[in-house]
């Protein structure tokens, strides 16, 4: 008998929702499909979408990095320092940017793996620790007067296509090769379901481990630099609350928070979500503080939905591996 794969159906729920919001905004506000419109919905989830591939992996693993949001905010006051205050050439500054990406990343990874603090413990502290760093450095004030063109990353465009969405596509792709062509990929969800089974199986997890959060940090570094490029300006609360949304993305597009569970697909029309409600509710004028209500009430739903999912799947693998032995019949004397 074929499995039920709920993980599909969760897929075209969320498809569903995404295209009913997307019908919804058009109808109340008339400029929601003008096209200047799509495309700056397109380049505003260009750095929600890229993070989101090294978030959704570390979530698969079973972890979790609040620090996505402060990483950010750090990256882009590097960036702009070593553009401005040392000159350096863009490509070079990014290049830097990226190698601290992948640096900070490995901090996190080391610590969670060779001293078994839980990653939300770990992450929320450097979440601080980079928040102080990132202030620091631009001592508050705005950093602004880079290379004109070094905008084109974030602002410019190919064919009428922003470039940004060029590279999330490449981050997309070569996301969906580690989780789907490589053992990696494989290595990922057996932590997440089980991280010692997996390694009385011959999984290396903390290499593993290590990896996920060094490429995290990584796409993380990436999506800064994109969203530097289209702000131009850098600021120490550039990130702030950031990873919030990533999260709220990755567990609506069926990213268990559990571990174990979800795909590349999922968390990209969860970003797609996120995208569209947060453009939608702009374009209706709806209040900051009242967006943050429904961000909270749709994470918390998205949350509680997956636990119940994780138990209701439990219990069926329970009752399925019950084998009933009838009794036997009983001789009359």
């Amino acid at each position: 008998m074929k499995s039920f794969r709920m993980p599909r159906v969760q897929e075209l729920a969320i498809v569903i929702v995404l295209i009913l919001l997307i019908v919804a905004f058009s109808i109340l506000s008339p400029n929601f499909l003008d096209a200047n419109n799509l495309f700056n919905i397109m380049r505003q989830v260009t750095t929600l979408g890229i993070v989101a591939v090294g978030f959704a992996f570390v979530l698969i693993t079973g972890g979790i990095d609040l620090s996505v949001g402060y990483q950010i905010s750090l990256y882009v006051v590097v960036c702009g320092l070593l553009m401005t205050q040392f000159s350096l050439p863009w490509p070079l500054a990014i290049l830097l940017v990226l190698g601290l990406g992948i640096g900070i990343g490995l901090i996190n990874g080391a610590i969670i793996t060779f001293t078994g603090v839980a990653p939300l413990i770990v992450t929320l502290s450097m979440m601080t620790i980079l928040n102080g760093v990132s202030y620091l450095l631009s001592r508050g004030l705005p950093i602004s007067g880079f290379p004109s063109d070094f905008s084109i990353l974030g602002q410019g465009a190919f064919f009428g296509i922003p470039i940004s969405l060029f590279v999330l596509l490449a981050v997309w792709g070569i996301g969906l090769f580690i989780i789907g062509k490589t053992y990696l990929g494989r290595y990922f969800y057996a932590i997440g379901n089980n991280v010692e089974a997996a390694r009385l199986s011959g999984v290396n997890t903390r290499r593993t481990l290590l990896f996920v959060y060094a490429i995290s940090g990584l796409f993380s570094a990436v999506g800064a630099v994109l969203l530097l490029s289209r702000l131009n300006s850098a600021q120490s609360a550039t990130g702030a609350g950031f990873e919030f949304s990533v999260l709220t993305a990755c567990v609506l597009g069926g990213v268990s928070v559990m571990g174990g569970r979800g795909t590349l697909f999922g968390a990209f029309i969860g970003v797609l979500i996120v995208g569209v409600l947060d453009n939608g509710l702009v374009l209706l004028n709806v209040s900051e503080y009242v967006q943050l209500v429904v961000k909270g009430v749709i994470l918390l739903a998205a949350v509680i939905y997956d636990a119940m999912s994780k138990a209701s799947r439990g219990r069926a693998k329970r009752i399925g591996g019950v084998t009933i032995v009838p009794e036997k019949a009983q001789t009359p004397a």
